[in-house]
């Protein structure tokens, strides 16, 4: 995908790694067969930032040490915005796994993102 992904800030690979984790969840939800309506509420509950703190606790026992330090460069990163529903640990917490996502998939690791998105959706959706 892109030829150096460790090279690009943590701000562009939460970036890229929101959007790739709300495709999963997306995804995943179009399974069940509802409405635009209720398939929207159902993505927003799981796309936020204490949700994603806790599909982070799942994965965590499962990331190698090169993951961790992704994770840990997202998690760390400073940004201006606050969280609005959920605490400041949480909210670094998505970003660190967002992080991880985007990173994941900008590597061309597809496989792997795709692995631990399933341990999330087997436990919280």
């Amino acid at each position: 995908m892109t030829e150096n992904p460790d090279l690009l800030s943590p701000s562009v690979l939460a970036f890229v790694g929101d959007a790739v984790y709300g495709l999963y969840v997306r995804t995943a939800l179009a399974e069940i067969n509802r409405p635009s309506g209720e398939l929207h509420r159902l993505s927003v509950k799981a796309v936020n930032a204490a949700a994603q703190a806790d599909a982070f606790s799942l994965v965590e026992p499962l990331l190698d040490e090169k993951e961790i330090s992704v994770f840990k460069r997202g998690r760390n990163f400073h940004t201006s915005s606050s969280p609005k529903s959920a605490t400041a640990g949480q909210y670094h917490t998505a970003t660190g796994l967002e992080c991880l996502f985007g990173w994941l998939y900008l590597s061309g690791r597809t496989s792997r993102a795709d692995e631990l998105f399933g341990v999330i959706k087997e436990n919280i959706m």
